[in-house]
């Protein structure tokens, strides 16, 4: 989970304005959480409320509202349906395939030990807003990646989950810097970038410098390499301190309640 935020916050600044030098400002003055952050602690606040306060599965819809609506306005804004769900009296899912479904699981993987469950909380998160099969298949392929690597999978285990969700991943060949938000896209980009790294800080440097979704980039690929490699003090302090204090307490929550 840690993994997603940071690479979502490296990223920021590249959002819609595109980097290709690997060896871009690892934090900036622009450098601050967006949605991508926003989403994966409200789904992390959400497992909290679970075992906190016994609340039930549909605690991930309510608390992406609740989240979203204190933030209404984060660095890059939110998709326009999404906004959309996020504003309705009445929300109800809308048939998603965007990648904010892959971006916000990590949680999931880290608070359930059994795959089986995983995986259908995975489904559960997605299915709020993205129902649609690539959407969920986003999410779920995301979780079991993330599970995989917490138990031991090295890389070529990981990538091997990778490749039972989306086969021809290897042979994807996306034009680069396409802001192309689909799980279709985005998802086999970052297996690439995972693919040819080598260290944490490696694996965010080059999911951002590919340019495209770059903070999403940064946080599904930060998401995966969490659990393969070890994620410096160097980095992660500074990073994480850009958040403000209620995000911290939920994970300090998370960890202390979830990951014992």
């Amino acid at each position: 989970m840690i993994g997603a935020i940071i690479g979502d916050i490296v990223g920021s600044p590249y959002e819609f304005n595109n980097t290709y030098n690997y060896y871009f400002y690892w934090l900036s003055p622009e450098s601050t959480f967006t949605d991508d952050t926003i989403c994966t602690i409200a789904i992390a606040d959400a497992i909290n409320r679970r075992i906190t306060r016994k609340e039930g599965d549909s605690c991930y819809m309510a608390n992406l509202l609740r989240w979203c609506r204190k933030y209404p306005n984060p660095k890059g804004g939110y998709g326009g349906r999404f906004a959309q769900w996020i504003q309705s009296e009445h929300p109800e899912p809308y048939n998603s395939f965007g990648n904010g479904s892959a971006m916000r699981v990590s949680p999931i993987a880290w608070a359930f030990e059994d795959l089986s469950q995983v995986l259908q909380e995975a489904e559960k998160t997605a299915s709020v807003t993205h129902n649609h099969p690539e959407g969920i298949k986003g999410a779920v392929c995301t979780a079991h990646m993330i599970w995989a690597g917490r138990h031991g999978a090295d890389l070529k285990g990981v990538l091997e989950i990778a490749t039972k969700y989306y086969p021809d991943w290897e042979s994807y060949d996306p034009v680069i810097g396409t802001f192309d938000e689909t799980c279709q896209s985005t998802l086999p980009i970052c297996f690439q970038v995972l693919s040819a790294s080598r260290s944490f800080e490696d694996a965010i440097r080059k999911a951002i410098a590919i340019g495209g979704d770059s903070d999403t980039n940064g946080a599904i690929v930060g998401s995966i390499a969490e659990t393969l490699w070890h994620i410096p003090d160097g980095l992660r302090i500074p990073t994480l301190s850009r958040l403000p204090r209620d995000m911290r307490n939920v994970i300090e929550r998370f960890y202390e309640n979830v990951i014992k």
